[in-house]
């Protein structure tokens, strides 16, 4: 279709093309040669994504009543031993440098009556290891690296654009196992444009929005996992799918997470009667890890028909709740919650993607000058069950060494071949985007109820043909209409939730976040759930 001049859509040229503004891809950014030309695309403003809404901390040893050893077994311990204990090493013993890295960027953390910085601690760890701004530590860091990549002479950042597709030389016909760019839409004019780079970082988060309730931001669609799938990479333990366990329950109250440093520093879950619970299921009480307390939220609702429990912290002192909980506290009173005197309404929501794209410690991938980074990769690091505040870190520590690795390489690296723009003129305006609500209401709806906390194999079974037929609507939708953003996020998760599926299908055991009543047991050998694109065919392409 010809276009004429002001439509015509643009080319770019850069070395490195990161898609994703969160910490992971600014991190990547920050710590790339200042000589190489690097572009930064974010679906909305720099700051919109996950990054931003992290309320609790980052993980790291810094005190020295805590050790490495600690937190490499705290993690190991989380991760229902499916853990790789390389790359958990690799990120803890990683911790302090990226903590002083951020510092030095100018993130002011919260510090103690001493002036030391101040360590909370949360599910799972066995030591005082949270370092925080607050209870707004998303915010901290989101805006001093958004404001730091601004400033960098060599990062344009590319606002309000989502990724269509990846680049690669199999999809250009030429040998090779190289990615070369990707196509972009531009949401400002809805025309699609074509990113040539030598180097391509997918930091594009998770997919907890398959789910119908999320402690996520909209754009946490999976783009990147299935742009990545698509290109031919292999993904991991997409069956481990992080349920926080207290975001707020109020129907204005979107996505609003009760982070769990509430019950690090005394919070109690409550039942509608006001009487504990959570000694019953674990020692630890509110401080088992998440898997254990999301599951036993959603027993006793199921049990009482409960549409939410509640958490308590109103028996410690009003100041210390607002001094700690600052942003909680308001934003509890503006939903009509005072929480220094009265219990919080929560609901378990989906929170984290714990399996992802496979990488190696530098977040390199099956597909040549292709780096995945952050809650897209599958790095090891997490296992069956994420421990808290280490997705933050996990971010800073691979998206550096991304950078290294990228760096490393740049001399070997050729200018990436001629592509061609991107082809509308087989497609047309689409005037029956009802479908796209209509099938994404029903996606998130069949992985809420069939593919949630607790599963079983009908269960599953029952989701996999739901999916199978959305594939192929939507498939048919995405080559005969011009794409817009819903309908790609829509085609992404569609493609996510059946990587989601057919990955709990084939775990016939309950391990960490996933967890089946047909096997409520332990298979003897701890194995990752690998799918690989070129022999499983299953997934629709």
């Amino acid at each position: 279709m010809a276009c004429d001049n002001e439509q015509m859509p643009q080319s770019h040229q850069y070395d490195v093309l990161i898609i994703g503004s969160g910490a992971a891809g600014l991190a990547v950014a920050l710590n790339l040669p200042s000589h190489l030309k690097v572009a930064v695309i974010s679906k909305g403003e720099l700051s919109s994504g996950s990054t931003l809404w992290a309320q609790g901390g980052i993980a790291a040893v810094l005190d020295s009543e805590d050790s490495i050893e600690a937190h490499i077994q705290d993690t190991l311990d989380a991760g229902a031993d499916l853990c790789h204990e390389d790359a958990v090493r690799f990120t803890v013993e990683h911790s302090r440098e990226s903590i002083e890295w951020l510092i030095d960027k100018g993130v002011a953390f919260t510090r103690d009556e001493e002036h030391n910085y101040h360590l909370t601690r949360e599910g799972g760890h066995s030591r005082r290891r949270i370092i925080h701004a607050a209870d707004a530590t998303g915010q901290a860091v989101s805006h001093t690296l958004s404001d730091q990549a601004r400033a960098c002479p060599n990062v344009d950042i590319m606002e309000h654009r989502v990724a269509v597709d990846l680049i690669t030389h199999r999809k250009l016909a030429l040998p090779g196992n190289r990615c070369v760019g990707a196509y972009v839409l531009n949401l400002d004019d809805s025309h699609v444009e074509l990113f040539s780079a030598r180097f391509v970082v997918i930091a594009t988060g998770g997919a907890s929005k398959a789910y119908r309730y999320t402690s996520n931001p909209d754009g946490a669609s999976g783009d990147g996992i299935a742009m990545a799938w698509r290109a031919g990479c292999r993904v991991a333990n997409m069956e481990f799918n992080q349920f926080h366990p207290t975001c707020m329950y109020h129907p204005h109250a979107k996505s609003f997470l009760i982070t769990e440093a509430v019950r690090g520093e005394g919070g109690q879950l409550l039942l509608p009667d006001g009487s504990s619970f959570m000694e019953r299921f674990d020692p630890r009480g509110e401080l088992a890890p998440r898997d254990i307390v999301a599951r036993a939220i959603d027993h006793e609702m199921k049990r009482l028909g409960a549409d939410h429990l509640y958490l308590d912290i109103s028996h410690k002192p009003a100041d210390f709740i607002k001094t700690h909980f600052p942003t909680i506290y308001e934003k509890c009173l503006d939903f009509g919650v005072d929480m220094t005197r009265d219990p919080i309404p929560v609901v378990p929501a989906a929170h984290y993607t714990c399996g992802g794209v496979m990488t190696d410690n530098r977040a390199r991938t099956d597909v040549n000058q292709l780096y995945v980074v952050g809650e897209a990769a599958f790095t090891g690091l997490h296992g069956a069950n994420r421990m808290a505040s280490n997705s933050l870190l996990e971010c800073l520590v691979y998206g550096r060494a991304a950078a290294e690795d990228i760096a490393r390489y740049d001399a070997d690296i050729p200018p990436p071949p001629e592509a061609p723009a991107w082809d509308e003129s087989q497609v047309r305006d689409s005037d029956e985007d009802v479908v796209i609500s209509h099938n994404w209401d029903e996606l998130r709806h069949f992985m809420w109820d069939y593919v949630g906390i607790v599963r079983t194999t009908k269960r599953l079974q029952r989701a996999k043909h739901r999916v199978d037929l959305l594939s192929r609507e939507i498939g048919e939708f995405y080559n005969n209409y011009r794409v817009s953003n819903d309908l790609l996020e829509l085609r992404n998760l569609v493609t996510v939730s059946d990587l989601i599926i057919c990955s709990a299908l084939q775990r016939r055991e309950s391990r960490g976040l996933h967890y089946t009543l047909d096997y409520p047991g332990l298979l003897h050998e701890a194995r990752d759930t690998i799918l690989t694109p070129t022999t499983f065919r299953s997934i629709a392409p």
